[in-house]
């Protein structure tokens, strides 16, 4: 993909050229990349002198058939809030390539995908499908996209995997992270889950700490 085609995003942190380790950071249904831009630039600072990167990509804006088809930034279509969710997999598709384009311009020896929500879904999605190519795998408030024509990939290498939700939301209740916890363990994984709480379909103050931490530990 030539880089014109590339998705636009925000930078923060190390250069390309310098960076040791890259987040690439998915943002949420209906938002974009400036939603985690405090976060991403107040963790490249605390991680220095360690030369962290963060890439927050912002996703196509494209109709959504849960919101009476009107067009906003996501990474896929959702056709149901079942859980597991009914979704567009040609969006999915889409979207997973665009991700993995990003992914092939990154120089630095460690790649975390990382998001919140649809952006943790699609974090988990292509991470499982790039298994030797990046280090971990971050996802708040979010869930396992699968059916029966799209199961969870089985374990191919050392892959570590964070969750991070909250009891309270009210979006993607926190059983979808449990019950993703289950399908991985089902594929060999061994994921880690924090839950919240009171927390509702958001990130606090103790879960950046935490989500911080589990870089740290991944960063090595």
């Amino acid at each position: 993909m030539k880089s014109q085609d590339l998705l636009p995003c925000l930078e923060f942190g190390a250069s390309r050229e310098d960076a040791e380790l890259t987040v690439l950071l998915m943002h949420g249904l209906g938002a974009n990349g400036h939603d985690f831009a405090d976060v991403a630039e107040a963790m490249s600072r605390a991680a220095e002198p360690r030369k962290w990167r963060f890439i927050l990509p912002h996703a196509p804006s494209i109709p959504v058939t849960i919101n009476m088809g009107m067009v906003m930034p996501a990474w896929y279509d959702i056709l149901d809030m079942s859980q597991p969710r009914e979704v567009d997999w040609a969006s999915v598709a889409t979207s997973q390539k665009a991700i993995e384009a990003l992914m092939e311009q990154e120089t630095a020896g460690k790649i975390v995908l990382a998001g919140f929500s649809q952006g943790a879904a699609m974090a988990l999605h292509v991470g499982l499908r790039n298994q030797g190519s990046i280090v971990g795998i971050l996802m708040m408030s979010g869930y396992l996209l699968a059916s029966d024509e799209h199961p969870c990939p089985e374990k191919t290498a050392e892959l570590p995997i964070g969750l991070f939700h909250g009891t309270d939301d009210p979006l993607v209740p926190v059983s979808a992270a449990q019950d993703a916890v289950k399908d991985l363990n089902g594929r060999s994984f061994s994921p880690t889950i924090k839950i919240y709480p009171g927390l509702e379909h958001s990130v606090f103050e103790e879960e950046i700490r935490d989500v911080f931490a589990w870089l740290e530990r991944v960063a090595g």
